[in-house]
């Protein structure tokens, strides 16, 4: 099979803190059996009030008006990386995109990324590639993570690779295996939270900063099932809505106090994963007192890196660009070593030619 010695793709995010659609335009090269990336352009855009309401409500809705925000959804990303490919007249060689996660329920062999890429490509007239996680969840996996992959062959120089998103997940080597959990909730809860304060998300942390921690609360938090489980491991909203929010809704703190004990919640369960040298991505990078937390609670000698902006913003967009890149070889793109699925695969269907 003839492969390309270089390949121009566009990567599309859409995060559970529902912050935006993320954009990168990456370029992918591999050569001397070692991949090597660059992120071109990245942009955000921002959802409208819209949007997110017809995202937040897609998993209340009926199966008729699910299928129509599927394909709404799909519209807007079509239009959005349109717009964005003529603006910086890119030359683009397919589009990969990871879609909204609504539905992630593993143990019930249930996931659904909304986003239709047939809509996609109906603007584009580009091969788009989407729907990464189905063929793992039916091959007995957890669907996720699907990062780890990239971790591997584009991050290899460190030995913990965490993002810190709307999630916390982390990806590490462990006896020839990637090994790769979610850890926490992180910006999921924590956004939630500043939203009641007016704000999209806590600044630097100075509103968690500000909080006295709860130590009754903290013990509830840390004592939940899912951080017994040493399995491969998954989260989802869902999760967040049935043991999170009703232990911070029963107390009667201030939302500054909340956040103070939900950070710290966060940084002691982020060091108990933690072993050696970390990469950190994703928005929870740039909460100073987050991070700040979470150095405390770490071995000294371990190093804590954060890269440049446009790879705590874009690292997903820019692995889901690579997943499709692995998906057009016909490769491995999901560890069943990290999903717990009986066997490794290459997922994503391809929409156009």
């Amino acid at each position: 099979m003839y492969f390309l010695m270089l390949y121009k793709v566009i990567g599309l995010m859409s995060g559970t803190s529902l912050d935006g659609l993320d954009i990168a335009y990456c370029l992918f090269s591999f050569e001397n059996n070692k991949w090597e990336y660059s992120i071109e352009k990245a942009t955000t855009i921002e959802y409208s009030s819209q949007i997110k309401d017809m995202l937040l409500q897609a998993e209340n809705t009926s199966s008729e008006e699910f299928a129509k925000i599927d394909k709404e959804f799909g519209h807007f990303l079509g239009k959005e990386t349109k717009g964005f490919i003529d603006k910086h007249n890119l030359e683009v060689d397919f589009i990969s995109s990871h879609g909204q996660t609504i539905f992630h329920q593993p143990h019930i062999n249930l996931t659904t990324q909304i986003g239709d890429i047939n809509a996609i490509y109906s603007h584009t007239n580009i091969k788009t590639i989407g729907d990464f996680r189905r063929l793992d969840l039916a091959l007995g996996g957890q669907g996720a993570p699907l990062v780890p992959i990239g971790d591997r062959h584009l991050f290899s120089e460190y030995s913990f690779c965490l993002n810190l998103g709307g999630f916390s997940n982390i990806s590490f080597e462990e006896n020839g295996n990637r090994i790769a959990y979610d850890i926490c909730p992180v910006n999921i809860v924590l956004n939630h939270l500043a939203q009641k304060e007016g704000l999209a998300y806590d600044k630097d942390g100075e509103i968690a900063k500000s909080g006295m921690i709860d130590n009754s609360l903290l013990n509830e938090l840390n004592n939940l099932e899912f951080y017994k489980t040493k399995k491969q491991k998954s989260l989802g909203k869902e999760w967040v809505v049935e043991k999170i929010f009703p232990l911070l809704n029963n107390s009667n703190l201030s939302n500054a106090d909340l956040m103070a004990t939900f950070v710290e919640h966060t940084a002691e369960q982020l060091a108990l994963n933690i072993n050696g040298d970390v990469l950190i991505t994703g928005g929870g990078a740039f909460n100073k007192y987050l991070i700040e937390r979470l150095r405390e609670k770490l071995n000294k000698n371990f190093r804590i890196h954060i890269p440049e902006p446009i790879i705590i913003n874009y690292k997903e967009a820019l692995i889901f660009a690579f997943l499709g890149v692995l998906r057009v070889r016909e490769e491995i793109n999901t560890l069943s070593s990290v999903t717990g699925a009986k066997k490794d695969s290459c997922g994503g269907l391809i929409a156009g030619f």
